[in-house]
């Protein structure tokens, strides 16, 4: 039997020495940002998505291996367990094969082939169906096994029970189970219909007459049709055809010529109609969703990812602007740092004279402050306060821009326990424009504090497996959040939250360990926090940053396991920690070049890969890797869905990803669709291959259906037009 790290090499197309490094490291409580980062000579540079597929897997195989255990104790248990099939339940490649060995020795309810041996005719079933030449005939057989005591009386309730003991047996066969669920998934069709018999018209309606084939099924048509069943509006089932399983069933138990061959024929249609056939159609629905539910938490992942790291408009007054029809739109102005400096409410949706109230006290306001930016909700009234923004920015004589910003989460973060104790004095409304606000200063710093599903990236997420669901998304905030570092001395205490070795308990003590005796002046001096040890500091000082350190390697990203190397390096080069501070290392590569980077790395003491991320650090001490990302595009002017026309060129933003398409933020208000048939002239099998959130695109309008507010576009440049030479991804990826 294949070892677990083999068999993990294998499906990752990685080495086994660099599988069982990581399976050592993960043992070992390293967390997957850290082993990601500072252990890459041991894994070959893996990244953080590729340990957590490996760790993923190694979780299930280590949980086959222990059912496979516990399967066959209880085999063994009874006194069944052979050599053979020991040796094929370790062979099982998957949980559900491993259930179906188990399947004939598994405790049951009292079926019907119970009842029936408990009458005593396994005997018989055993003779009919060993369907041997020399048998008599069924009728004749059973004759024999009348016993009115047991409440056998005729030959007909002998037969019966016979055909289901051998029904029972039939279906209990493994191998028999593993090429039906094989032929239904190449041969069935999943199919859906209206639950009514004349439906209304609702988002279900493609769905009233649908059918597609199991292996081709899309995951986005699995999750719709799975919901209509739930709501009662369609009626969902897979269709097999009967005659193609029966005779794969018949080849399988039938010996051809036998005087029993009839009677066990019917026994085998018996088994796969009321036995087989609603299992694996069980299995089937089951593993389409769960391939389905896999795909969604993959593709809200693949969202939440670069929406985390849109790049931070920091460093300037941001207003915050949480519109609102009978409350009114809430305003919050912060500063630089995200501090709140004033707030309001004004009224500009209930008639002009409010209107021009709201512009005079946002006036005020934004010169009092120096307001550059102002960040709008696209939640209620989002239209209409960003026609009243543009007016705003018109009296006051510009020098500011306005952005809309997706508000998901917003309220539910303005109503947590967290928001009270960040803003005590401040009611719920009031909160979430200090987060709209914020949101545009640092996205990143301000969606940690959320819980991811409600972010709003994904599709049927309320439809997912919660827990995987968390866990996945969990895993992104965490990747993210260390691949940009924290600055130890402003971090909120969710934000430390998800740094690298770092729990709710530790982060809390980082902020009351830095409210009592002030501000950090090193990276070691987290240590002196309560509750944070060594291996604690082992794994998360490499993503702190202390800009308030004398020490500029305090500012990096490198570990203080590596700062004598660091050092070393430096020297190498003919280079000082001045030097760093002052970014008078122009010349570096070229001089480690000269050196050697395999003669610098072993005098230095540490694998290439770590050397090459030391002088990465060193050469931008301090570096926030979304800086070098497409800016977010603000703007002084608006455009009315009502002004969009066929053919019309415009740039975008990229909101979500899902799979059948874009949705794309145009800047009037309603998001337009891009579907993915109009992503490109080729072939495209999934949107993410070209796109990912806040991607800035060039798109053109096709149609525009103001009544139904639904606005059609592609990125396929009109006839006779200029090629699309390319949209700016947040990843660098040419599009």
């Amino acid at each position: 039997m294949e070892t677990i790290v083999s068999i993990l090499a294998r499906e990752l197309g990685r080495s086994e020495t660099h599988v069982q490094n990581v399976v050592a490291l993960i043992d070992e409580g390293n967390t997957i940002p850290f082993i990601a980062r500072y252990r890459k000579e041991l894994h070959g540079a893996m990244d953080d998505t590729a340990l957590r597929a490996l760790a993923d897997r190694l979780h299930y195989l280590r949980n086959l291996d222990a059912r496979r255990s516990e399967v066959k104790n209880a085999i063994e248990g009874q006194g069944r367990l052979t050599a053979e099939l020991s040796a094929a339940i370790d062979a099982a490649a998957t949980l559900a094969e491993v259930e179906d060995l188990y399947r004939p020795y598994k405790p049951k309810r009292r079926t019907r082939a119970a009842i029936a041996r408990e009458k005593g005719l396994e005997p018989l079933a055993e003779l009919l169906f060993a369907q041997a030449r020399d048998c008599p005939p069924p009728e004749q057989a059973a004759a024999g096994f009348l016993d009115a005591e047991k409440g056998v009386t005729t030959v007909e309730e002998a037969l019966q029970g016979a055909g289901d003991i051998i029904a029972e047996r039939i279906s209990d066969d493994a191998g028999l189970r593993k090429t039906l669920r094989e032929l239904w998934q190449r041969k069935a069709c999943l199919v859906s219909s209206a639950a009514e018999p004349d439906p209304e018209d609702t988002v279900y309606r493609l769905y009233y007459d649908f059918k597609a084939p199991v292996e081709r099924v899309l995951g986005h048509q699995v999750l719709a049709v799975n919901r209509g069943e739930r709501e009662a509006v369609l009626k969902v089932s897979v269709d097999m055809d009967r005659e193609a399983a029966l005779i794969a069933v018949r080849r399988a138990v039938l010996v051809p010529g036998a005087p029993s061959m009839a009677f066990v024929r019917a026994a085998a249609e018996d088994a796969y109609d009321r036995l087989i056939a609603p299992s694996v159609e069980r299995e089937v629905r089951g593993r389409l969703t769960d391939a389905a539910n896999e795909g969604a938490i993959r593709n809200f992942a693949l969202n939440l990812k670069p929406l985390l790291m849109q790049p931070p408009v920091r460093g300037r007054v941001t207003m915050g602007l949480d519109p609102g029809y009978r409350n009114g739109c809430k305003v919050a102005v912060v500063d630089k740092t995200g501090k709140v400096l004033d707030t309001a409410v004004v009224y500009p949706t209930f008639n002009e004279r409010k209107k021009q109230e709201a512009i005079d006290v946002l006036s005020r306001l934004i010169r009092k402050h120096g307001v550059e930016h102002i960040a709008i909700g696209n939640g209620t009234a989002s239209r209409e306060t960003e026609q009243m923004t543009v007016e705003l920015i018109r009296q006051v004589g510009g020098g500011v821009s306005y952005m809309i910003v997706n508000e998901a989460g917003a309220s539910v973060y303005s109503a947590s326990k967290l928001a009270a104790e960040e803003f005590p004095e401040y009611d719920v409304n009031l909160r979430s424009a200090v987060s709209i606000a914020r949101r545009l200063q640092d996205p990143l710093a301000e969606l940690v504090k959320i819980d991811p599903k409600s972010i709003g990236v994904g599709q049927y997420q309320h439809d997912m497996p919660q827990a995987r669901l968390d866990e996945a998304l969990s895993g992104v905030v965490e990747d993210c959040v260390n691949a940009v570092g924290v600055d130890l001395n402003t971090a909120s205490a969710p934000l430390l939250t998800r740094v690298a070795g770092l729990n709710a308990a530790t982060a809390k003590n980082i902020v009351r360990y830095r409210e009592e005796n002030g501000s950090f002046t090193t990276r070691k001096q987290v240590l002196k926090v309560p509750k944070l040890g060594p291996k604690a500091f082992e794994q998360c000082a490499g993503f702190l940053r202390v800009p308030e350190s004398k020490s500029v390697l305090d500012h990096t990203g490198v570990h203080p396991e590596s700062c004598d190397a660091a050092q070393k390096l430096l020297a190498l080069c003919g280079y000082t920690l001045a030097d760093v501070q002052a970014g008078r290392l122009l010349q570096l590569r070229e001089r480690l070049k000269e050196y050697g980077e395999a003669a610098a790395a072993a005098e230095c003491g540490v694998g290439l890969p770590t050397l090459r991320d030391i002088v990465g650090e060193l050469l931008k001490p301090g570096r926030d890797p979304r800086d070098e990302l497409p800016k977010p595009i603000l703007r002084t002017d608006v455009l009315e869905l009502k002004d969009l026309k066929p053919g019309m060129e415009l740039t975008g933003t990229v909101r979500n990803v899902i799979d059948f398409g874009v949705f794309v933020d145009i800047g009037v208000h309603q998001d337009g669709l891009v579907h993915i048939s109009q992503l490109s002239g080729r072939r495209v099998r999934h949107p993410s291959e070209l796109l990912c959130v806040g991607d800035i695109v060039t798109v053109w309008v096709l149609e525009a259906d103001e009544k139904k507010k639904r606005i059609s576009l592609t990125m396929k440049p009109p006839a006779g037009g200029p090629e699309v030479s390319g949209a700016a991804s947040s990843d660098g990826r040419a599009v």
